[in-house]
């Protein structure tokens, strides 16, 4: 990829977005690119951590895995996206493992340079603490979500919420794609496949949605956020 592209990218992400490309050249031209295909592991949590990575193409998924190996995604990053930021600035490892959902291209910028570009520039310094403040605020959430709802819970907001992503008011009738195998749904919530498609059974046999594949219609808004906060007496 020339260095124009990687200015590019860079500019398309939400860490180096605000920041003049003189001030990338630098860092951009000590980086190294990485090919990945779908399925390959980036790196591994508890590894020592060497620097940060930008989603040059594809998506690149973060995840831990408990004792019984049951895999928790904790968020995907795709064009633009940073991976492995608490890792560069607390000097510690890598806190999740991370895989190529996707056939991915990313780009590796090495800790000492990440450090000097923040020293010399500190307004990309404060927009990595407001990006680390999002991600702590979503990881927050999620512990909320497995500490206190059931797996249907979990299912009926992650419904809700992929269906906010299609930029159309929420409504009956309205369709959306939801591309993942009951297994990438699992890991989502923190679940098993067959957790997961008996509660999807459940909302189809109530009416609140139907599937088509991977389509998914919503036919009660009404129920399905019911069904989110355990309300639903259908």
């Amino acid at each position: 990829m020339s260095l124009a592209r990687r200015l590019e990218v860079m500019g398309k992400s939400a860490l180096f977005q605000n920041m003049p490309e003189s001030a990338l050249h630098d860092l951009v031209s000590g980086a190294v690119e990485r090919k990945l295909a779908k399925g390959q592991v980036l790196f591994t949590a508890n590894h020592p951590s060497e620097g940060l990575y930008i989603v040059l193409s594809g998506a690149v998924r973060a995840f831990r895995v408990n004792l019984d190996g049951r895999e928790q995604t904790i968020h995907i990053e795709h064009v633009g996206g940073t991976l492995a930021e608490v890792a560069v600035f607390d000097g510690g490892p890598y806190p999740s493992t991370t895989i190529a959902e996707e056939d991915s291209e990313v780009l590796f910028l090495p800790r000492k340079d990440v450090r000097r570009f923040m020293l010399q520039n500190p307004e990309a310094a404060l927009t990595a603490l407001a990006i680390l403040a999002k991600k702590l605020r979503m990881v927050a959430g999620m512990v909320e979500q497995l500490a206190l709802m059931d797996v249907g819970q979990r299912l009926a907001h992650l419904l809700l919420e992929e269906a906010k992503k299609t930029g159309f008011p929420l409504r009956d009738g309205m369709s959306f794609s939801l591309p993942l195998s009951h297994t990438q749904i699992a890991a989502r919530l923190g679940s098993v496949r067959e957790v997961v498609s008996r509660a999807l059974q459940k909302l189809t046999q109530h009416n609140a949605i139907e599937l088509h594949g991977h389509r998914v219609v919503v036919l009660s808004v009404k129920d399905l956020r019911a069904f989110a906060k355990n309300q639903f007496t259908g």
